[in-house]
C-alpha cells in the first residue's frame, strides 16, 4: 500500500527541515556521483524542504545553472520555497507526471530518499527518462532491500513481538535491491554508470529521537495503519529497544543505501 500524501503537518514538516542533515549529507554524495557543475540544468524530484537544491544552486551550479525542484507535500513546498532564489525554483509536483517539463529539458534529474516511497516505479523512470536530454544523467538513493536499516530490523522485530506480520506504512515501504533496481533502470532505457552500496552510521540521543526522526521522515505514515491503542503499544516497546541500545554514546543504528547512476544514450 503506498503512503498517504494526506497526513503531513506543518509541525512535522518543520521538523523534518531541522532533523533531516541525514538526507542532506549523503544526497551532497549523490550529486557528486553526478559529477553536478556550473551551468546545468537539474530536476530535484521529491525536493522535500528544499535543502539539497539550495546547496546545488548556491554551491555547484554557478549563476547560469538552474534548479527545478517538485515536491508532493505542500506544507515542505512552502518551506522549500524560502530557500528560493533566481537559480532554484520549487513547485507541487509527482515524480509520475512530469507534463509540466519538456522532453529532454535537463542535464540531470535525481531522486534522493524518495525512491523507496515510490510504489510504482515504471512511469517514474520514463518521465526521467522523457526530460532528460541525450547523454543526461539520473541520479537515485534509495534503501536498500537486501539490507535492512537497524531501526527497521527493530520495528520488524517489534512488529512480530505484537503479531502483526504485516510491513508498517511509514518505514520506506518499497525498497528495492541491487540486480532489482538494475533491471528497472536498463527496462527504462538507461545505461547504468554505478550502483554501489553506501553504509551509514547514524547516532540518536535517545530513543525520542528516532521516532522523531521516522515519524517526520515519513510525512505522517509512521505506524498510522494500526489503531491508536496498537500504535502507542507498538511505540512503548519501540522505545523498550531503543533504551537497551543506548550507549554513552548515544543509540547508533546503521542505515544501507543504494547510490545509482545511469545516462540516457546518445
Amino acid at each position: 500500500m503506498p503512503p498517504s500524501l494526506n497526513l503531513d503537518t506543518p509541525e512535522l514538516a518543520e521538523q523534518y527541515d531541522v532533523i533531516s542533515d541525514k538526507q542532506f549529507e549523503h544526497g551532497k554524495l549523490l550529486l557528486a556521483d553526478l559529477d553536478v557543475s556550473a551551468g546545468q540544468r537539474i530536476l530535484d524530484v521529491g525536493c522535500g524542504t528544499g535543502r539539497l537544491g539550495e546547496y546545488a544552486a548556491s554551491e555547484l551550479l554557478g549563476p547560469h545553472g538552474e534548479v527545478i525542484g517538485i515536491e508532493p507535500l505542500a506544507l515542505r513546498v512552502d518551506i522549500a520555497r524560502r530557500r528560493a532564489s533566481p537559480n532554484h525554483q520549487v513547485s507541487v509536483g509527482r515524480a509520475e507526471d512530469l507534463s509540466q517539463f519538456a522532453d529532454a529539458s535537463f542535464d540531470v534529474v535525481y531522486l534522493n530518499s524518495v525512491y523507496h516511497w515510490l510504489q510504482d516505479k515504471k512511469p517514474v523512470l520514463a518521465e526521467a527518462f522523457r526530460v532528460l536530454k541525450r547523454g543526461g544523467r539520473l541520479g537515485i538513493s534509495v534503501a536498500s532491500k537486501d539490507r535492512p536499516h537497524d531501526i527497521q530490523r527493530v520495528l520488524q522485530d517489534v512488529l512480530t513481538e505484537h503479531a502483526l506480520y504485516r510491513n508498517a506504512t511509514g518505514a520506506t515501504p518499497h525498497r528495492v535491491g541491487f540486480s532489482e533496481l538494475g533491471a528497472q533502470l536498463e527496462g527504462a532505457g538507461f545505461l547504468i554508470d554505478q550502483i554501489i552500496l553506501r553504509s551509514f552510521a547514524d547516532v540518536f540521543p535517545n530513543p525520542e529521537a528516532v521516532i522523531d526522526f521516522n515519524a517526520a521522515s515519513s510525512f505522517g505514515n509512521y505506524l498510522t495503519d494500526y489503531t491508536p491503542h496498537v500504535r502507542e503499544q507498538v511505540l512503548a516497546s519501540l522505545r523498550e529497544r531503543f533504551t537497551a541500545l543506548q550507549t554513552a554514546e548515544g543509540i547508533v543504528a546503521y542505515r544501507h543505501l543504494l547510490f545509482a547512476v545511469g545516462h540516457k544514450p546518445v
